[in-house]
């Protein structure tokens, strides 16, 4: 887990990797709420800078995204395409959900291999 710049937990592990692809991972059985997803944008914008990265964004545990949170990834930030990484039909649901009531920034699409995904965000 890492803490936002208020110093308080989230529920999320956010890293930039050499390659220059953003991984963010959510914590198992996460619930992520309004100031969680606004923490993770947060995150990606300062390990970004003036700098666009594709991301990896691993949802396979993730328990539930609240309607608020969904609305802040609706909005811009330094992710120039997004794919989102899940695991069980509860994971498609909700990527599917999102990819579909929500006008997604960027390119965005949801897999279920991380080879597949990965290939995706380089191309």
């Amino acid at each position: 887990m890492n803490a936002d710049v208020s110093g308080r937990n989230t529920l999320f592990d956010l890293v930039l990797d050499p390659e220059g692809l953003l991984r963010l991972t959510w914590a198992r059985g996460a619930f992520i709420s309004e100031a969680d997803a606004e923490a993770a944008m947060e995150r990606v914008n300062i390990l970004s800078g003036e700098s666009r990265h594709p991301m990896l964004v691993d949802m396979a545990t993730t328990a539930d995204v609240s309607r608020a949170a969904r609305a802040v990834w609706g909005r811009p930030c330094q992710a120039s395409r997004i794919a989102l990484l899940g695991s069980s039909p509860v994971d498609r649901v909700i990527a599917n959900f999102f990819l579909g009531i929500t006008n997604v920034p960027c390119p965005t699409k949801f897999f279920t291999v991380e080879r597949d995904a990965l290939a995706w965000l380089r191309e």
